[in-house]
């Protein structure tokens, strides 16, 4: 993972809005209708050249190939891993992973969110990588884009095995220790092709956060932290032999605009992050539920090998952060941990699902990313005057 001496360097979490070309793709793919493959990868040569350039025309240093391809973050693997297919008979607990707590208390809270009509697969049988080509294309689109739009860096996304726990459904091992495993030791696969192709590999793990209140609600803090530790020794486990600052973990409670009540507390599950491997860590610090915790965060010692990247743009409202505003958030973690050690990001993604409108519209996208670059250059006249 680069690191400036002379600048806040900027990025995101990965998901951006998809052409209206690759939505109906993709769309027609999960509704299981016969495609032409070969157009459908010509289509996501074009949209991932198209979004790299993008990015970097609105001075976004380290990019990413915005999900292009993919349905979703995480339920895009029943493409890759043998084991996993879609399975009717278990709707209704895909849909009961999703309620969480503060919806419970607030029913008449209504709004669309990302997974709601999203049908999840299924771990149907012995679960293995046995699929890679739709990684090598995406790698290898990847790989033209960024050399023809020549960013900074560039990054990849992958789900954390335990968020995967959430999103496909186990009806196979009946063992969740046992299923987290399993879901490693597969993923480990394209954990390494990311890092070898020479990409940054941001594993995403919401199972930190998010699944407190919605997979796990039924569990105390002190149980779910139990949990948490298990993924995270299961994703060290996955990663092992990965160079630690070629990647980054992100952690969010839900990319949705909601009351967030239940949300559990970032100093109550940071010690168990920064155990994660990887360097960098990403974390939501923008939006009004979890803003105050890099209090929380100053009051900790930071290991000196971990990077910062708060997210300084909600990904959940339509206002257009100030460049003003950016550039104080990002001079918090600055404080906290050295200038050099932060790198400015956004709460989430900004396309998490293909499926699901988005939140936030597609131009106020590339308006909060001009923003966030405006930031960074504020902010870095300050930190290095």
């Amino acid at each position: 993972m680069k690191l400036s001496t002379d600048r806040i360097l900027t990025t995101h979490v990965g998901s951006l809005p998809r052409p209206r070309s690759m939505l109906d793709l993709i769309a027609a793919r999960e509704a299981g209708q016969a495609l032409d493959e070969a157009a459908f990868e010509a289509r996501s040569a074009v949209a991932v050249r198209a979004i790299v350039a993008q990015q970097v025309a609105c001075g976004i240093d380290v990019v990413s190939d915005g999900e292009q391809s993919k349905p979703s973050y995480a339920t895009y693997v029943k493409h890759r891993i043998a084991g996993i297919d879609m399975d009717p008979s278990v709707i209704e607990r895909g849909r009961d992973v999703m309620l969480s707590l503060d919806r419970l208390e607030h029913p008449d809270f209504q709004t669309a969110t990302n997974f709601s009509n999203t049908a999840f697969p299924a771990c149907l049988g012995p679960l293995s990588y046995e699929n890679p080509e739709p990684l090598e294309r995406d790698l290898a689109h990847f790989a033209v884009a960024v050399a023809e739009a020549a960013p900074t860096e560039a990054f990849m996304t992958a789900p954390s095995p335990g968020i995967l726990t959430r999103f496909v459904v186990d009806t196979y091992y009946k063992d969740e220790d046992a299923y987290v495993d399993a879901l490693a030791a597969a993923m480990r696969t394209e954990y390494r092709a990311v890092v070898d192709a020479g990409f940054i590999l941001q594993i995403d793990c919401p199972d930190l956060g998010s699944c407190r209140h919605n997979q796990y609600r039924h569990l105390s803090d002190t149980e779910f932290r139990r949990i948490a530790q298990r993924n995270i020794a299961a994703l060290n486990a996955a990663t092992e032999g990965l160079p630690p600052d070629r990647m980054r973990l992100h952690i969010c409670w839900g990319n949705y605009e909601g009351p967030h009540t239940h949300d559990i507390a970032l100093k109550d599950i940071i010690d168990i992050a920064l155990k994660a491997r990887p360097q960098g860590l990403s974390i939501e610090a923008a939006n009004p539920r979890h803003e105050h915790e890099w209090e929380d965060l100053a009051a900790i010692q930071i290991p000196d090998d971990k990077v910062l990247i708060p997210g300084v743009l909600d990904s959940t409202t339509n206002f257009v952060e100030h460049p003003h505003l950016i550039a104080q958030r990002i001079g918090r973690f600055a404080d906290i941990v050295g200038r050099e050690q932060v790198i400015a990001g956004s709460d989430c993604g900004f396309g998490t699902s293909a499926t699901a409108p988005p939140i936030v519209a597609p131009s106020i996208v590339w308006a909060k990313f001009k923003a966030l670059a405006e930031g960074a250059r504020i902010a870095s006249e300050r930190l290095w005057r």
